[in-house]
Order: C-alpha cells, then structure tokens, then sequence
C-alpha cells in the first residue's frame, strides 16, 4: 500500500486508513468483535499501518480491539481522541477550553485511553472537538506538553466539528496542531476553499474522514435501505434524505459515465487526488470491505478530467442536524 508523509510528523502512513469507529460495538450496529479483528488483522497484512479510533468510541472498547491487534504487530501507527469533558458534539461556538478540555482531564483521558490500547504511548493524540477560540485559553496546551515530555504522545491534533474546515486556520497556521481530521469527500468541498492549503503551506497532515458521506457514496443506500433500531444513520439518513440522494448519485454516473458500483472507489479517490492529503480512513467491518478498499493505496488518484467534472457535484449541507 502506497504511503504518504503525515504533515511534519515524520510518519509515513498508508492512503488508505482504518476507521475505528463502526467496531465499537454502538451507534453502528450490527459489529462482532471476532468479525472486526479479522478485519484490523488483514487490514495489517496487507500493508495498512493507520488505525484511527477514539476513547468515545464504545467507551474504549474500539480502543481495545485496536490496541489487542496493533500491539501484534511492528510499525502500526495508532491515534486515538479525548472526548469533550461536556461531551457536546460538535463543540458550540461560546463552549470554552476549561469546559472542553482542562489541563488534567486530557491527562486523564490520555491514561485511560492507553490503558485501553496496552499501550505505554501513542502515536497522535487529538481533541474529538474543536474551536480556534481555544488558542491561548486554558492549560490544555501545557498538559499536551506534558504528555509529550512524558512519551505518552508523539504528536498531537484535532479532529474538526463536523463541516467547520474554517475553525481550524488559525490552529493550522499557528503550528498548535500536527494533524487535522476533517470531512471531505465529493458532496463537502469545503475544505478545499482553505483549509487543504493551510495544512500544506504549514506542513500539517491530513487525515480525511467521512470520504463516502458515512455510506452516502456506496451506492448501497436506496430509498428501501433500513437500520437497526438503535443505529445512529436512521439520523443521518432521516425523513426524505434517502430519496434526496439517489438524484445525486444518478448524476454522478452518468457525468462520469460510470456504474453505482463504480461510486466508492471514485469518491475515495477523489479525495486522495488533492495533494495536502495524507491518508483517508474508511470504516471497514469485514475482510471484503478491507481487501476492497486497500487495493485503492496504489498512488494514483483520478484523471484530472474527473475530478474537475466531480467539483461540480459539490452538495452543501449538513445531515448531522435531525431531518425536519
């Protein structure tokens, strides 16, 4: 698998990434853990070496599972996130760092979070959430320095609220954050308006979530697609939402001249066409998933036809807000 340099780090990681968070056990329903592991376990042999995962996810059972399949191996990069003291997703706008993220608190959850993996370190800590406001408020930085005097961390990062590339500029080209996490694929364009830039005039790594609009751009949702009761995409794919898509999908195809098949593989390398970023991380539950996705780490993006003609499919809107 085809690697790339994340940001300043001096990490070497792997286009294709594993996304944690659908192993947790909750809000992706419908996970087995013997299922998951071999999932994280071929996602290795095939030369994957990011796994993404979070303390929020499952309260640490996707840490867990993480920690029991990386520390098998040599050379697994591992990051993982500090969930919001006042647990508010995305952080609001008048949140501040001592509500957000006290000084001994991300000492704490860093802890709790290695004890999790197995681990005496891990490669990238970041924030769940973030504000720009943040910067020179709080003793967050000073516990993040702490950390890394320590050797619990390597590096540290945020992972943005979803759809605000914009509440991170200023932490990009302040050089607080090693890495950003951020939603990006062919419908959420924003981030190529600034913040893809920033990132790669400052040197800072890019790690792109939500490349396939959380299932959107598969190709598998139809108007007839259910969840499971408690899943959290009877949320996100709520109300008319469903039906709503599929107009947007059919033009893809037939802009492209390619099949719903085609979609995932055309989103996920749409994203990895644009330069700044490093790696994207793709929730894979089963060995077909993996095997699938994995072979896209080849180094090559898209002809730059298509991906001019996929800027024209940019879809503002933001499905994290309950369907009217």
């Amino acid at each position: 698998m085809h690697k790339r340099s994340l940001g300043r780090t001096g990490l070497q990681v792997t286009e294709i990434g594993y996304g944690a968070w659908g192993i947790s056990g909750v809000q992706w329903i419908g996970a087995q853990d013997d299922e998951s592991l071999g999932a994280l376990r071929r996602y290795l042999d095939l030369g994957g070496n990011f796994i993404d995962t979070a303390l929020a996810y499952g309260e640490g059972h996707s840490e867990k599972l993480v920690g029991q399949v990386a520390r098998e191996r040599e050379g697994v990069i591992v990051a993982t996130k500090i969930p919001p003291k006042n647990r508010q997703w995305p952080a609001r706008p008048q949140t501040t760092a001592d509500e957000a993220f006290p000084g001994d608190y991300v000492i704490e959850c860093t802890e709790r979070s290695l004890s999790n993996l197995g681990m005496d370190g891990v490669d990238v800590q970041q924030f769940h959430v973030w504000n720009d406001s943040w910067l020179g408020q709080g003793d967050w930085q000073d516990a993040v320095a702490q950390l890394k005097r320590d050797g619990k961390i390597k590096h540290f990062g945020i992972s943005i609220n979803d759809h605000q590339p914009e509440n991170a500029i200023r932490a990009v080209e302040e050089g607080v954050a090693e890495t950003v996490q951020v939603i990006y694929n062919v419908f959420d364009q924003s981030p190529q308006d600034r913040l893809l830039d920033a990132c790669r005039a400052n040197g800072v790594g890019v790690i792109v979530r939500v490349a396939l609009d959380e299932g959107g751009l598969t190709g598998t949702i139809t108007p007839g697609t259910t969840f499971p009761e408690d899943d959290w995409r009877n949320n996100y794919f709520g109300g008319d939402r469903k039906v709503e898509l599929q107009s947007h999908l059919r033009a893809i195809e037939e802009d492209l001249g390619i099949t719903a098949n085609q979609l995932p593989e055309t989103a996920l390398r749409f994203v990895l066409s644009h330069p700044a970023v490093s790696t994207v991380i793709v929730g894979m539950r089963s060995v077909r998933n993996v095997e699938r996705n994995a072979a896209l780490a080849d180094g090559r993006g898209l002809p730059a036809e298509q991906v001019a003609r996929l800027y024209g499919h940019r879809w503002d809107r933001n499905w994290y807000n309950p369907a009217d």
